[in-house]
């Protein structure tokens, strides 16, 4: 009778390696063309094989991540009803289980039979551990794959003590090493994947930057350098010069013609980001529906004509310097969008939630008065200060006469070139007239005035007609501040540039040395321009 019970035993044990064998041949064979997608459902369902073949009340798998400070449990099986209430799960940070983490590390197995032994060594924390949870037994082997740690196969017994034979360690090594292989495969995948994706997002930013510089070369942009000598100007570019170099925002302010795309150019290039394209938005161009698809694109069918997916102006320039002119256009809503930017370079694309970054550095314009527009309730005064943190105001052409000469021969030779005309010349007296002219429409009005007069010349003297109406005497009356940064650069050219002291500027105008110097600075006037 023993010798029967003793073959039956045999036998059991026998179809039970044979059925254990059958199923690590089909899992091996599983994982062989499982997708990433599928393998942790996967590995999930063969735990709990694991757990009936070997007559276990928890099986799991441990990962660790790169730098090998944490591992946790990713996978999990447990026998319903087993545990009580609190039970501790999720994350096991290194520093919570040391002796175990440093074990497995270090490419050792951990093989407990009895958790009680545990008490008052150097794995105390996972004594205490196994007393809360309830483990007798427990038995863990780390799996490496190409020399390293990557993960480790675990199982517990709660309601007995077990002694781990060879068997029992040769199975879980076995299943350990299809479920590497399965999650370095899926590590492989991922990175793969992210690699595609990543070349996908540059081969789109790349073909749009193209787009977008094909579509800037079709623009003229005739007049790169910023041409003049007037003190107004030298000290827009000291401005420029102080800011460049940083990644804070930028404010141009200034009068519609007055140059602000080229001050805008100008930082740019400067930047340690002027090898790349400077990215352009006119947000008064854009119809206020379109103008958040254009800046942080769209997602296909996120609106009526959206027909296919497009990347936003903020994911063209990652990298480089984005300019928005005219923001005192945008719309109110869309600020808070463009804030958040500024702050922390996140945004989403229209139709997608999925959160993007950007790197980019943001020069704006405006030739509104900001400060009135939010007065009104047409600006928000967080993005006023975020912007201007260092703000470049521009001189309009009628405080910068001394460099008419030079924009109008600029001007001038350049029209005749085109035309295939020779280069004309300009009287005195017509010199003057443009110099007395207010220009209300500034650089951009004399440019389209000489061209005017360039088409029209005759015996190579070019002449100008201005319009003689109410409208043009009105705009020759000055401002208070104008009238008062002309007085006072009268002064001190007549005491060429003493601003104290006897037969001084300051005793003329019966003001304080300090007093003057702040209205100065205020204006814009450089003492050094009249020494």
């Amino acid at each position: 009778m023993e010798l029967d019970n003793e073959l039956d035993k045999k036998s059991v044990r026998s179809l039970n390696r044979l059925s254990f064998e059958g199923f690590l041949a089909g899992l091996s064979s599983d994982f062989i063309n499982l997708t990433f997608e599928k393998s942790d459902s996967r590995i999930n369902e063969a735990l709990a094989r694991v757990g009936s073949y070997m007559n276990v009340d928890r099986s799991f798998v441990f990962q660790f991540n790169w730098d090998k400070t944490e591992f946790r449990i990713s996978h999990l099986w447990e026998v319903n009803g087993i545990f009580k209430d609190a039970v501790v799960r999720g994350v096991l940070v290194k520093d919570h289980f040391p002796w175990l983490a440093n074990k497995l590390m270090l490419g050792q197995d951990v093989i407990i039979e009895d958790a009680e032994k545990l008490r008052n060594t150097s794995a105390n924390r996972e004594f205490e551990y196994c007393q809360q949870i309830g483990i007798r037994s427990f038995l863990i082997l780390p799996v490496q794959v190409e020399g390293s740690s990557l993960c480790a196969i675990g199982i517990d017994s709660i309601r007995k003590k077990r002694r781990w034979s060879d068997n029992d360690l040769k199975r879980l090594r076995l299943l350990g090493e299809i479920f590497g292989n399965a999650i370095a495969r899926k590590h492989s995948d991922i990175k793969l994947r992210k690699a595609y994706d990543d070349i996908k997002r540059l081969k789109d930013q790349l073909e749009a930057e193209s787009a977008y510089l094909q579509e800037e070369i079709r623009l003229e942009h005739n007049f790169e350098n910023i041409i003049g000598e007037s003190e107004g100007l030298k000290y827009v570019l000291f401005r420029v010069e102080q800011v460049a170099p940083t990644d804070s925002p930028v404010l141009i302010l200034g009068e519609t013609g007055t140059g602000k795309e080229l001050i805008a150019r100008a930082v740019h290039k400067l930047s340690s980001r002027g090898t790349r394209a400077l990215v352009k938005v006119n947000c008064a161009t854009l119809p206020q529906d379109l103008v958040e698809g254009e800046l942080f694109g769209h997602k296909k069918g996120a609106y009526t004509g959206a027909t296919t997916r497009q990347i936003g102006r903020f994911e063209l320039a990652n990298g480089s310097s984005l300019f928005l002119d005219e923001i005192g256009e945008m719309p109110y809503a869309l600020q808070a969008k463009l804030l958040r930017v500024l702050e922390s370079g996140e945004f989403e694309r229209l139709g997608n939630p999925r959160t993007l970054r950007s790197n980019v550095r943001i020069i704006a314009s405006t030739n509104r008065d900001v400060e009135e527009e939010i007065r009104k309730g047409r600006f928000r005064e967080d993005l006023w200060y975020r912007l201007k943190v260092l703000p470049i105001t521009l001189p309009p052409l009628r405080h910068r006469k001394e460099d008419i000469p030079l924009l109008v021969s600029q001007f001038s030779d350049h029209f005749a070139k085109k035309m295939g005309k020779p280069s004309p010349t300009i009287s005195k007296s017509v010199m003057k007239s443009l110099q007395k002219y207010p220009w209300p429409g500034n650089i951009r009005e004399l440019k389209h005035a000489v061209e005017r007069a360039v088409i029209t010349e005759r015996g190579n003297q070019l002449k100008f007609e201005f319009l003689k109406s109410a409208d043009y005497y009105s705009r020759e009356l000055l401002t208070f501040e104008e009238m008062e940064r002309d007085y006072i650069q009268k002064v001190l050219k007549s005491t060429k540039g003493k601003i104290q002291g006897p037969n001084s500027a300051a005793s003329i105008l019966k003001m304080h040395p300090n007093t003057l110097r702040t209205r100065m600075k205020k204006l814009g006037i450089k003492k050094r321009s009249f020494a």
